[in-house]
């Protein structure tokens, strides 16, 4: 199985997260600010590499901490 954000994740939200196409593991790629943004929702694909491929799909909500409160 790939795993990759699906189409509907804008970019802008993809360069935020890195996503291990292998294991599916999400990390950020640099600091999140709980006064910008509270909460993220993530579409997350699965694809396996038969012929046709057959894929699913999950949502993943991120929720952000304000670490200073």
């Amino acid at each position: 199985l790939f795993f990759s954000f699906t189409d509907t994740v804008s970019p802008k939200i993809q360069d935020l997260f890195l996503i291990d196409r292998k294991s599916g593991e999400i990390r950020t790629a640099g600091e999140l600010d709980f006064e910008d943004v509270q909460a993220y929702d993530l579409e997350i694909e699965a694809k396996d590499q038969g012929w046709p491929p057959l894929s699913g799909h999950c949502r993943v909500e991120l929720e952000v901490l304000d670490v200073n409160d």
